[in-house]
């Protein structure tokens, strides 16, 4: 076997590789004479096939296989001589083959950089941290209280206000035609709830029972059946009945009512969620400043093929969430150079954090990895076996379900090591700055100020500046990182009888 290389530049990789026919004669020898000791042939004993026989019969198939494997085999062997450690799969192309003559094929790929060794020891970082104070406990005692109401018929000649409830009949039309799912009958909606689309509850305040009105709305343009989308619609609505909130009591029955001891006892769990939804908050900025930090302090060259990839990623994303609209389709074109710096910068991110883990011997366990192909198998009930099996036979699959758990050990290590001082702010403080770190992360990211992402979801993993980091033993498979948190805009309901049959 020949191997020459014909390209050494940067990250980028090439060699032509050349098998003999010779080697490839012998190989399909060897296949032949296997195939005919456990062939079976009418007029023949299990094992006695005469090979000329099996290379007439099979010989097409089964040099096939052999020029699979004498490439796969030969595939690795460079790798392994040149001790490379490729980004993503090799690209082979066989350049020249004829039957009895040599094998040659060009073998293409990009290699992991090198990545400098992580300079964490003196790394300081500044936790916002989150004190919970009883006011904000009592409301959130006080929502829990609010979400148990009830309503009782309000006195005659009672005006509906926001707060209220209305039983309502209603028939919705657009260019003056009834739409299918527009119609509803003895439909309870409480006003200010926004569970209608915009206009509708508003113009229903100050109702009575009895009354007609009629509704001018318009559907909004996200809204999710497609001929409805900025439409203009009329409903003549009927307001049946008028109801006013049955205040709650907040005291132990209530708190009994959830199986509890008492009041004390609900306003302490109470206590527990605010403080665990705190935490999170306080670790989400930490770690963006963490990510700050490494992106800031470490600046290589990464593969064309993996940022293409992620971006690719990101990009399709973005594309679902636009959906067909013109006009944010045109906006995320002309931001596009600054989500290919995110793919870049997300890709450094990972490669870094990937080389830190490595370098510390971190890693996910096999009762981790249990873990966590249960919980993926329990979100598609009926079908558990065939996920788990799923995971088990992909790898890949199996290393893009690791690796968000992988990075946030990876983080953890990292802030064990760093100087990590502590400053109590106010929950609108510590949200305040998690937006405004939404809005500027592309910006850090991309050469230039990017623009304000108006059609990107804020809360996106790759405009947050986040990285999922590649398990240490799949480190050629680092680009193949968990795609971006989803998260799609926010669509108001239409009125409930509509919103069932039109979905």
């Amino acid at each position: 076997m020949q191997i020459n290389e014909t390209l050494n530049d940067g990250l980028k990789r090439a060699y032509t590789v050349v098998v003999s026919a010779a080697d490839l004669s012998k190989k399909l020898d060897s296949q032949i004479e296997a195939v005919s000791k456990n062939i079976r042939m009418p007029g023949f004993r299990p094992g006695k096939v005469p090979p000329t026989l099996v290379r007439k019969m099979h010989g097409p198939a089964l040099t096939g296989q052999v020029l699979e494997e004498a490439i796969q085999e030969s595939s690795q062997k460079v790798l392994a001589d040149n001790q490379l450690r490729p980004a993503m799969q090799p690209k082979i192309e066989v350049t020249k083959y004829e039957p009895d003559a040599d094998l040659e094929f060009t073998m293409s790929l990009e290699v992991l950089p090198q990545v400098p060794a992580a300079d964490f020891e003196g790394l300081s970082l500044e936790k916002w941290v989150i004190p919970v104070s009883d006011e904000e406990v009592m409301e959130a005692v006080n929502r829990l209280a609010g979400q148990q109401k009830s309503f009782e018929a309000a006195p005659e000649g009672h005006v509906a206000a926001n707060g209220d409830a209305v039983i309502i009949d209603f028939v919705g039309k657009v260019d003056g035609e009834a739409f299918e799912g527009g119609k509803g009958e003895g439909i309870q909606l409480e006003l200010g709830s926004g569970m209608f689309i915009p206009g509708f509850e508003e113009q229903l305040v100050g109702a009575k029972a009895g009354e007609d009105r009629t509704v001018n709305v318009t559907f909004p343009e996200t809204y999710q059946v497609s001929y409805l989308k900025g439409k203009p619609a009329v409903f003549d609505v009927t307001v049946k009945e008028v109801k006013t909130a049955k205040p709650v009591e907040i005291n132990d029955e209530m708190a009994q009512n959830f199986g509890l001891e008492g009041l004390d006892q609900l306003k302490e769990l109470l206590k527990g969620q605010v403080e665990r939804e705190n935490a999170q908050l306080s670790r989400t900025l930490l770690k963006r400043k963490l990510l700050d930090a490494l992106a800031a302090a470490h600046d290589f060259g990464v593969p064309e093929t993996m940022v293409e990839a992620e971006f690719q990623q990101i990009w399709s994303q973005l594309e679902r969430e636009v959906g067909e609209d013109e006009a944010e389709k045109a906006k995320l074109e002309a931001e596009k150079a600054d989500y290919q710096a995110i793919a870049v910068r997300r890709v450094r991110l990972g490669l870094l954090l990937s080389e830190i883990g490595q370098a510390n011997n971190i890693q996910i366990t096999q009762a981790e990895m249990t873990r966590l192909v249960t919980q993926e198998a329990n979100r598609y009930p009926g079908q558990q076996q065939q996920v788990v099996k799923y995971f088990q036979e992909n790898p890949a699959a199996a290393a893009q379900l690791r690796a968000p758990l992988y990075e946030e050990k990876v983080v953890d290590f990292i802030l064990g090591k760093a100087a990590v001082t502590e400053k109590e702010v106010s929950r609108e403080e510590l949200t305040k700055a998690l937006e405004a770190d939404e809005d500027s992360a592309a910006a850090d990211a991309a050469p230039k100020a990017a623009p304000k992402k108006k059609a990107a979801p804020k809360k996106k993993a790759a405009a947050e500046g986040e990285a999922e980091a590649a398990p240490a033993d799949a480190a050629p498979e680092a680009g193949d990182e968990a795609p971006a948190a989803e998260a799609k805009p926010k669509k108001k309901a239409a009125p409930k009888g509509a919103s069932k049959k039109a979905e």
